[in-house]
C-alpha cells in the first residue's frame, strides 16, 4: 500500500459505504455496511462495483461495549481481531488489534474533547456543517512489542462526506500493515457516529 491513505465515505446514505485510495487515485478497497443489522458485519471489496470480496469482518455478538470483531479473508482465513476496550472506549476510544491471540497494535484516540465538541456541533443544523472544517479527531496506532506509533489516522475537512487520511509513521509488514489498515476500517465505521 502507498500511504497517505485516503478514506472517504458518504454521511447521506442509508448503508454506510468508505473508499479507500492510494495518492495516485487507485482504489484499494471499498466497504459497504448492510443497514439495519443487529450484528455488525461488513465485506471489504477490491473495487466500488463490489465484484472482488477481499475481506469480512464480523462481531462476536450482537451488541455489547466490549465486543470482538474478527477479521479473516474470503477464504474465511482468520487475520486477526479487534476489540473494543469496553467502559474506556466510551470517554476516549481504544481498541486493541490482537493476531493469534497476540496483541499486535493499540489504537487510542488523541483528544476525545475533540470528537465530543464535533459530534455536539455536528447535531446543530447549519453549525453542524460547519463543525467538520473546525474540529478533526484523530487516532493513533502504536506497536504493543516496543510502543512505536506506526499509524496514524486523522479527520480531514469535508462538506458533503466524512474525510479520513491514514498516515504511515514507520515501516511495516505487510500483514502487520493489512491487519492495521482494516481495523482502522472498521474503527471508523464503529466511531463515525461519535464524531
Amino acid at each position: 500500500m502507498d500511504f497517505p491513505l485516503d478514506l472517504r465515505f458518504k454521511t447521506i446514505a442509508l448503508a454506510p459505504q468508505i473508499t479507500v485510495t492510494e495518492p495516485n487515485g487507485r482504489v484499494i478497497a471499498y466497504v459497504r455496511q448492510k443497514a439495519f443489522k443487529l450484528k455488525e458485519a461488513v465485506t471489504v471489496f477490491g473495487d466500488v462495483a463490489q465484484t472482488r470480496s477481499l475481506y469480512r469482518i464480523a462481531a462476536d455478538r450482537v451488541f455489547d461495549i466490549s465486543a470482538k470483531y474478527h477479521i479473516e479473508d474470503v477464504s474465511g482465513l482468520p487475520l486477526g481481531v479487534l476489540e473494543r476496550q469496553g467502559m474506556r472506549s466510551f470517554w476516549k476510544a481504544h481498541y486493541q488489534v490482537h493476531r493469534g491471540g497476540k496483541q499486535i497494535f493499540d489504537i487510542r484516540e488523541e483528544n476525545p474533547w475533540i470528537k465530543i465538541i464535533d459530534g455536539f456541533l455536528g447535531e446543530i443544523p447549519v453549525l453542524g456543517m460547519l463543525s467538520g472544517y473546525v474540529f478533526h479527531p484523530a487516532y493513533r496506532v502504536t506497536r504493543t512489542d516496543n510502543e512505536a506509533t506506526v499509524l496514524r489516522v486523522v479527520k480531514r475537512p469535508a462538506l458533503f462526506e466524512g474525510h479520513y487520511t491514514i498516515e504511515r509513521l514507520a515501516v511495516l509488514g505487510q500483514e502487520d500493515e493489512l491487519l492495521a489498515v482494516l481495523g482502522i476500517l472498521m474503527l471508523v465505521l464503529l466511531e463515525r457516529s461519535r464524531g
